[in-house]
């Protein structure tokens, strides 16, 4: 069985999320969570992080400079809740935040190579070796444009798998303009909300978008594309 593990997330010794993932690639997590959340606007605003395991949790205590506490204002906007396993926004405070213009990642809409991504799906499950133990673990992949996956993280969560790929690809110094996400959960909104704030222009996902996820997407230019079972198509507003 897969561990599933509360991660508490603190930022200059103040409280932020305590989320519910698998307590392995928790640098990547890290990193791609507080960028995701838009706690900080690149990592080389994150200047320390210490990860504390206890026997029934870990802390990931973060240090970042006090000018940012004070632009998102963390006492305003942190969650009152504890998150359930990979839910990308439980307990947030105030619900204008689903409504707030995501960034424009590209000018000209990415274009994919439908056979590309049938070539990831195929190949995926070899990158799962949690999932092939389990067979109970999301997955997020980084594909490049010719269909080879080059890095995968898993977790019972599914938005803590991208969490845990958008870390990477920061900490890698991957070109986020060289590939697409090809994720294997449900296409939405939170997850076009963290591939927007990470700048990907190209997501492809196994299942069709939810009408607001599809929306955001389309304020975000951002492609989409699903496998569906008369093969893959690009999802259009």
């Amino acid at each position: 069985m897969p561990e599933e593990t509360p991660i508490a997330l603190v930022y200059n010794w103040r409280n932020y999320a305590v989320m519910l993932a698998t307590p392995w690639d928790l640098i990547d997590f890290t990193v791609g969570f507080t960028l995701t959340e838009r706690i900080v606007g690149s990592i080389s605003d994150i200047l320390g992080l210490d990860i504390i395991h206890t026997e029934r949790a870990a802390d990931l205590r973060l240090r970042i400079a006090e000018h940012y506490l004070e632009r998102f204002d963390l006492r305003q906007r942190r969650r009152n809740l504890r998150g359930n396993t990979g839910c990308g926004v439980c307990g947030l405070e105030n619900a204008d935040k689903f409504f707030e213009p995501l960034p424009r990642v590209a000018n000209i809409k990415t274009s994919l190579n439908l056979s590309a991504i049938s070539k990831a799906i195929d190949a995926l499950p070899e990158h799962q070796p949690i999932n092939q133990r389990t067979r109970a673990a999301h997955a997020a992949a980084w594909v490049n444009f010719d269909g080879a996956i080059l890095h995968v993280r898993e977790d019972v969560g599914c938005h803590n798998a991208l969490d845990k790929l958008l870390g990477t690809l920061v900490l890698e110094g991957v070109d986020i303009k060289s590939g697409f996400v090809f994720d294997v959960e449900r296409c939405s909104y939170e997850l076009i909300e963290k591939a927007a704030h990470c700048s990907v222009t190209a997501l492809a996902s196994i299942s069709s978008p939810t009408s607001f996820a599809l929306r955001k997407a389309a304020e975000a230019n951002l492609a989409l594309y699903v496998h569906m079972a008369t093969g893959v198509d690009e999802i259009t507003g």
